[in-house]
């Protein structure tokens, strides 16, 4: 049976949306749309019918199907959210453009800037918006630290260094790389507000041939401000850790910490000049450490929320195909340094 059984409800004013995949992020996605007051999710997606049968009695008056081409031929859904496997994104995205509906789309986009930039241009034809789930620029923390950044707080930014690590969950069908590097490439992009000249990528597959399990990127901008990215399924902690060290502070943002996520340090080495002995010398400066308020709320709340107001009020999201674009083409280039033993890669060889 196609369908499971659909049980009608006070009819909505919101957004109507479909969602195809219903994993394990699927179903956060399924949790935090139907959440909002100004969206309605009137169908569910997924060749896995045990999935229906756990999640169709919390869901009422959802229908529930196996072909992501029935949510396609329903007029009323304006728009459909894709959290399938990152090979399936490209296909499933052009058929929902082509069908008239605004996509939102998980990590990574697509897997080639080409296949990107095809659905950028389909988008523009349609008129129908694109938002790609880079979950790390909606995160409340991450917004504070863009305000540091731009403010002029931190001063001149030197370097960059994240750590995502943990032990699991082992994928079979991308590597590290792919699983792990899009949450924190979109992060360093959207802080930086620049996209890197040339990367370098070393890693190693410990557990599975050629599925890398640890990946360290390097990302090299044009301001002279580099980014080192660490990723792994293969470790004993859990990290989700950013370091940005600048000329005038240094700041550390900790995703594990429950409350006091961001930690600035007035710390510094400085230029003096010693009229005495007519010289420079370098000063270490030690200064106080702050711990600035962050919102308490839920980013992927606000990064579904921030799709749904885009599509209402006619605005572009800030993770849209461009922002998507350009991220796949780092991991693009990371992959190609990967293959070629960390060799240096600009980010012009990508097209």
């Amino acid at each position: 049976m196609q369908f499971c059984p659909v049980v009608d409800k006070i009819p909505s004013m919101g957004v109507k949306i479909g969602v195809i995949g219903i994993g394990n992020w699927g179903r956060n996605l399924l949790r935090s749309f139907c959440q909002l007051s100004d969206a309605e999710v009137r169908w569910c997606c997924d060749i896995d019918e045990s999935r229906w049968e756990a999640l169709s009695p919390q869901y009422p008056g959802i229908t529930f199907t196996k072909k992501y081409h029935d949510i396609f031929q329903d007029r009323e859904t304006e728009a459909v959210v894709v959290a399938t496997p990152a090979t399936t994104h490209y296909e499933i995205s052009k058929g929902a453009l082509g069908s008239g509906k605004h996509i939102f789309v998980e990590k990574p986009f697509v897997l080639r800037s080409r296949e990107a930039e095809e659905l950028i241009s389909l988008s523009e034809k349609v008129s129908r918006k694109i938002m790609v789930g880079h979950i790390m620029q909606y995160h409340p923390a991450v917004e504070k630290l863009k305000k540091l950044i731009e403010h002029g707080e931190l001063g001149n930014i030197y370097y960059l260094y994240s750590q995502r690590v943990n032990l699991g969950v082992i994928r079979n069908d991308e590597n590290a790389l792919w699983s792990l590097g899009p949450h924190d490439v979109s992060m360093v992009l959207y802080l930086l507000g620049q996209v890197p000249s040339h990367i370098s990528t070393q890693g190693q597959s410990f557990l599975q041939e050629k599925v890398e399990d640890v990946v360290f990127l390097t990302l090299y901008f044009p301001s002279k401000t580099f980014a080192q990215i660490q990723m792994s399924w293969l470790d004993p902690h859990k990290e989700r850790k950013l370091t940005i060290v600048g000329d005038k502070k240094m700041v550390v943002f900790d995703d594990m910490q429950p409350v006091e996520k961001i930690k600035i340090f007035d710390k510094g080495i400085t230029w003096k000049v010693d009229y005495s002995n007519y010289g420079e010398f370098l000063s270490i400066r030690n200064g106080d450490i702050y711990i600035p308020y962050v919102m308490p709320e839920e980013p992927l709340k606000i990064e579904c929320q921030h799709f749904i107001d885009c599509i209402k009020n006619g605005k572009v999201p800030r993770s849209d195909g461009k922002e998507g674009s350009k991220v796949v083409k780092v991991l693009e280039a990371a992959e190609k340094s990967l293959r070629q033993g960390g060799s240096l890669v600009s980010l012009k060889e990508i097209s």
